[in-house]
């Protein structure tokens, strides 16, 4: 779907979760140093992210999202961090990069601080 459009559908809401229910899942910023290609996946990234106190890889398959990879080194992200290991094209992915509009149908945009907060800022 092409953003500049106004004819975006409103997604059924999902099931509501309980407070607890959210509590469990540990969201923090990181710092994305580094982002390279998996060899052998067409869609694959692996990022190298900062979050103060130790860093993670963490893949995602948003190559085909954007003109330039490389665009999102440098800038500071959501991630969910307590998502257990995944095994993706060979790699272990430590956790999942927040992004909005992927779900969607729409090219994603990611989540990220209105201003510089420190690596490991917890959300909520």
């Amino acid at each position: 779907m092409d953003e500049g459009k106004n004819d975006f559908k409103q997604p059924e809401m999902k099931p509501l979760v309980s407070l607890d229910d959210l509590e469990k899942l540990d969201i923090r910023v990181g710092l994305v140093e580094k982002v390279e290609e998996v060899e052998n996946s067409r869609k694959l990234i692996r990022l190298t992210v900062n979050f103060g106190d130790h860093r993670r890889n963490i893949l995602s398959a948003m190559k085909n999202d954007r003109d330039n990879i490389k665009e999102i080194e440098g800038k500071q992200c959501l991630f969910l961090i307590n998502l257990k290991p995944r095994n993706m094209a060979g790699e272990t992915s430590e956790g999942m990069i927040m992004d909005i509009g992927s779900s969607d149908g729409i090219r994603p945009v990611l989540a990220v601080p209105e201003k510089q907060v420190p690596n490991g800022t917890r959300m909520g």
